[in-house]
């Protein structure tokens, strides 16, 4: 018997050797960036705090440096650590690392389209989006014209509470939900609708969950954790919810729409699929309408919603800012008038707050993943077709060179001598590489600031605020605000 046992020992030794050996050979096939020596079938795990990975990945950059590779399970991952990393990979090389990397919790999206399509359909997706949004009035006069519209909403549901304390999650996040949805499906939400508050949480649930140990580890072993229980499920659930609700959408336009007169985003789009030049497509169909308008929706309700209710909270925890945001907005909005876009000329510590805001909430610590369409050349190095390349945003807006005192809330970081508002190339809030841009960015742009100038006049709060740690996403808060 002990020699049997001998006997399995030195086979179980040589298996693991061998084993060792192969994957050597496979890990320095390629003249790939420095990183940490990855083991079979777990990769580089064991160097990863799966609750706080970009403090991982900034404690591998002190070690390899700000380029360096990553196994996350069997897939290789490069990570870029800092500004010229950043910019030198996804601007410099925006046409081979324009792919998207998946993510399998969003598998009903895969292939279809814009946040997570990696398909042959993506480029003419994007552009056709970017179209019809900038003829429906992104970034022009129409958008201002809804946003101004849904200030008095916001404000009068906010009045609504009677100064009691209220957990403004759902009253914020009306705003932007109703500005975005009357662009994509000529739908307004009102303020105590359940299916409106039901997206919204839905959407502030995905946020979470994203951001969570197991979601992490579920996209990098989906094959072995899909069949066992865990917040998998619910994500896969709610991403399935909001797409029954966008197709629900799509199909309603499609019985009633006019070729002659397009209402919104879902007509123009629907009208695109009846032109024969779109008709024969295989990735041009209702489905990727859908998903489509599931992206925007969620792109364009949840990032503002969430700038506007933590931004609120930082600013009862630092009520000399709140008083100087004050100041201001009685000086050039007067007590009235509802905020408007010339007005953001005239408001440069407003426009400094509200960068500041998303710089200091670092909504998204690391972009969505990108992946090499090519064999790329980068520094020397090889980075392989099909890697996935992950943009450390965070290293960008902590940095202590452009942000000093990066961890302290200051205004003063986007204003130059003379109180002028100064945009940082380090600011990267929602994306990173012209050609793998969100087109959900065209959303929030002024939006922030047109409900944040509204709501702060009204708004009493103290010091006392209990303000979360910037580590994780999206925020959560134990406070309540209080609105007269």
């Amino acid at each position: 018997m002990a020699a049997l046992g001998i006997t399995v020992a030195l086979l179980v030794w040589m298996a693991t050797l061998m084993l060792i050996s192969i994957w050597k050979q496979i890990y320095s096939s390629w003249k790939l960036p420095p990183g940490p020596f990855p083991l079979p079938i777990i990769g580089n795990l064991l160097q990863l705090d799966l609750k706080n990975v970009p403090k991982s990945f900034a404690k591998l950059a002190e070690r390899y440096g700000p380029v360096f590779t990553l196994y996350l399970g069997s897939q290789r991952t490069v990570v870029l650590h800092g500004y010229k990393a950043v910019k030198e990979a996804l601007l410099d090389h925006k046409n081979d690392l324009s792919g998207r990397g998946e993510i399998f919790a969003f598998q009903l999206h895969k292939d279809r389209g814009i946040t997570f399509n990696n398909g042959p359909g993506w480029k003419d997706t994007r552009r056709l989006s970017l179209t019809m949004l900038r003829d429906f009035g992104m970034g022009k006069r129409g958008n201002e014209e809804r946003i101004q519209r849904e200030i008095p909403f916001l404000l009068e549901a906010l009045r609504g509470t009677r100064g009691q304390p209220f957990d403004p999650t759902f009253l914020l996040g009306f705003a932007p939900c109703n500005v975005i949805a009357d662009i994509l499906f000529r739908k307004h939400f009102d303020y105590t609708d359940e299916t409106g508050r039901r997206m919204q949480r839905l959407f502030n649930e995905n946020f979470r969950l994203l951001s969570t140990g197991w979601l992490q580890l579920y996209n990098i072993f989906p094959s072995y954790l899909h069949y066992l229980p865990g917040s998998h499920w619910k994500m896969l659930r709610n991403v399935s919810e909001i797409k029954d609700y966008t197709s629900a959408r799509v199909k309603e336009h499609q019985r009633s729409l006019d070729a002659g007169c397009p209402r919104d985003f879902t007509d123009c789009l629907l009208l695109e699929l009846q032109k024969e030049r779109y008709s024969s497509e295989p990735w041009f169909t209702l489905d990727n309408i859908a998903v489509t308008v599931a992206d925007l929706f969620f792109a364009g309700t949840e990032t503002t919603s969430t700038t506007l209710r933590y931004g609120l909270l930082v600013l009862m925890k630092y009520p000399e800012v709140e008083e100087k945001l004050h100041e201001e907005i009685d000086r050039v909005i007067g007590p009235s008038r509802i905020p408007a876009i010339k007005d953001r000329l005239e408001m440069p510590y407003m426009d400094a707050v509200v960068h500041e805001i998303q710089r200091f909430i670092d909504l998204l610590p690391s972009n969505l993943p990108h992946e090499a369409n090519r064999d790329t050349v980068f520094r020397g190095y090889i980075i392989p077709k099909g890697t996935v390349v992950i943009p450390t945003l965070d290293s960008l807006l902590f940095d202590k060179q452009e942000f000093p005192d990066p961890e302290t809330f200051k205004p003063e970081h986007f204003l130059n001598e003379n109180g002028k508002f100064k945009y940082s190339d380090y600011f990267k809030a929602f994306s990173a590489g012209k050609k793998r841009e969100d087109v959900g960015r065209v959303f929030p742009g002024n939006c922030p600031s047109f409900p944040l100038s509204a709501v702060v006049k009204h708004l009493y709060g103290g010091p006392d605020v209990f303000l979360p740690s910037t580590e994780g996403w999206p925020p959560h808060s134990e406070s309540c605000l209080s609105f007269s």
